[in-house]
């Protein structure tokens, strides 16, 4: 890796007739602050002066990038020549920053990433930065630009390639009750709405009460067996919270932003209010102009903001393995497409999960959690279902699929026959419950401590729409026909309401 950096230094006074001291200081600074460790090293490879400028170009071939010796440099400067000649650094600008580096392999298409230009030969990267300032030099965004070409790079080679899936365990094919569409012919029996905007669903008495049978099932049979205790979160996640997570760099494109207003002093809101007063409609370019940019979302997931409430905090080892779920915060995910069933929504609830503990206290959970789910499926639910490991969802967000996680972290799936969709070969069927160990992934991101164990930690989303999707699809919209199992839960729906 080869780093050359040419900088522009304007500073206070003329320097006219220094040239020869600044000269040897400079020379001085390539032998003592550049090269105080053999692997950090850089060198002012040329310089010259014009009036109130100095020229410097600065190259590296280690750890030491010239961005960060151009600012030790500058500070050097100013306390070897501020007091005896008045000299101060106005201004610092990198006309030009050139950055070599080899690829592990060559690119199958062009790469592009923001504030560089990326020429790729073979497998020779050079990003060539141009008109940078001394504030972009501090961010040091140089080896993260570095790293993101590396990243696209290797991420194009698992474009198009399928997911990774190795199917676990099936359960016998099952008796097929019917083969209709549970979300069309609920929306035929008045169950379900349509919500005003796409992938949200309004619930009438029937299918909201196979929604929290299916809520009460989980808590009861899965996740209070097993000792967890409920918490409550908010349905809004500010944006710090996906940036440690990585969900604002994996799928910033699914999530459904919140802004706030920039006053609640109505005066300011004036014109706006007359206006939908006088038109009966809503003038979105006069209500954009109070209100605040973006700095949160709806919840995508429970999980992150669980891990926030435990940011920078050590566990006592007594409260280990940590068991906690949230089932109140609303998720939200813009879908592609258009209008699908309730088993891909915008708007969806869920029950989250979420473990921390040491690897042997995950992995015994691990199998705990597999018994209490096989349990509800083939017991409860009598479904025809099978496991599988699948690419971790945190790898799919950051474009790396063909991925698994190894046999102790990495993510299962759990997918449901849906006959309505074809033939059990060749129809999709539906991921309708995952469960995932992490490993230390979040432990790090949010320094998360324990007494003296070293922490891993995992979750396993519960989506009540899928669970219901799932058992519909194959046992149909008659309590007569439902398992036992199930019907001790719920074995008469609501009578409803009569439409005219």
């Amino acid at each position: 890796m080869r780093f050359e950096l040419h900088a522009v230094l304007t500073l206070s006074a003329d320097l006219t007739g220094l040239s020869k001291e600044l000269g040897a200081f400079l020379e001085s600074l390539n032998t003592t602050l550049l090269a105080k460790e053999p692997s950090r090293t850089a060198a002012i490879t040329k310089w010259t002066t014009h009036e109130k400028t100095l020229t410097l170009t600065i190259t590296s071939e280690t750890s030491l990038r010239p961005h960060n010796a151009l600012l030790q440099v500058k500070n050097a400067l100013g306390a070897q020549f501020g007091k005896s000649h008045h000299l101060g650094i106005r201004s610092i600008a990198v006309p030009k920053y050139t950055i070599t580096f080899e690829l592990d392999r060559p690119p199958q298409k062009p790469v592009t990433i923001p504030f560089a230009s990326v020429a790729i030969d073979g497998k020779t990267a050079v990003l060539t930065i141009t008109d940078a300032t001394e504030e972009f030099l501090q961010r040091n965004y140089i080896d993260r630009m570095i790293t993101l070409v590396k990243e696209k790079v290797e991420n194009q080679y698992y474009e198009g390639k399928a997911e990774f899936w190795k199917l676990i365990w099936a359960s016998p094919e099952k008796h097929l009750v019917w083969t209709k569409d549970p979300t069309e012919e609920m929306e035929k029996l008045g169950w379900l709405k349509q919500g005003p905007t796409k992938g949200k669903w309004f619930y009438r008495p029937q299918a909201a009460a196979i929604l929290k049978t299916m809520e009460y099932i989980a808590i009861h049979e899965v996740l209070q067996p097993l000792g967890f205790q409920e918490v409550i979160e908010s349905h809004i996640k500010p944006f710090d919270i996906w940036l440690k997570t990585g969900h604002m760099e994996g799928m910033p494109y699914e999530f459904y932003y919140v802004v706030e207003p920039k006053t609640r002093d109505a005066k300011d809101w004036e014109r706006f209010i007359d206006l939908t007063k006088i038109t009966k409609e809503v003038d979105v370019a006069e209500l954009q102009k109070n209100l605040s940019p973006p700095a949160a979302g709806i919840a995508y997931a429970q999980c992150p903001m669980i891990y926030w409430s435990f940011k920078g905090k050590t566990i006592s080892e007594s409260s280990l393995p940590v068991l906690v779920y949230d089932k109140t915060a609303i998720s939200a995910r813009y879908e592609s497409g258009g209008r699908h069933g309730i088993e891909r929504v915008d708007e969806f609830h869920r029950i989250e999960p979420v473990y921390i503990g040491t690897r042997d206290q995950l992995l015994d959970l691990r199998e705990k959690l597999l018994e209490r789910y096989t349990h509800v499926f083939d017991d409860i639910f009598e479904l025809e279902w099978r496991k599988a490991w699948v690419t971790p969802w945190y790898m799919q967000q950051a474009g790396k699929i063909g991925e698994s996680g190894t046999q102790e972290t990495g993510t299962m799936d759990f997918e449901a026959y849906m006959p309505y969709r074809g033939t059990r070969k060749d129809s999709e069927w539906l991921e309708f419950q995952n469960l995932s160990i992490l490993g230390d992934k979040y432990i790090t991101a949010f320094n998360i401590k324990a007494q003296k164990s070293e922490l891993w930690s995992g979750c396993s989303g519960i989506g009540l729409e899928r669970w219901t999707a799932a058992f519909l699809a194959q046992k149909g919209l008659d309590p007569d026909h439902w398992p036992k199992g199930f019907t001790r839960y719920l074995s008469k729906l609501p009578t409803g309401i009569e439409f005219l």
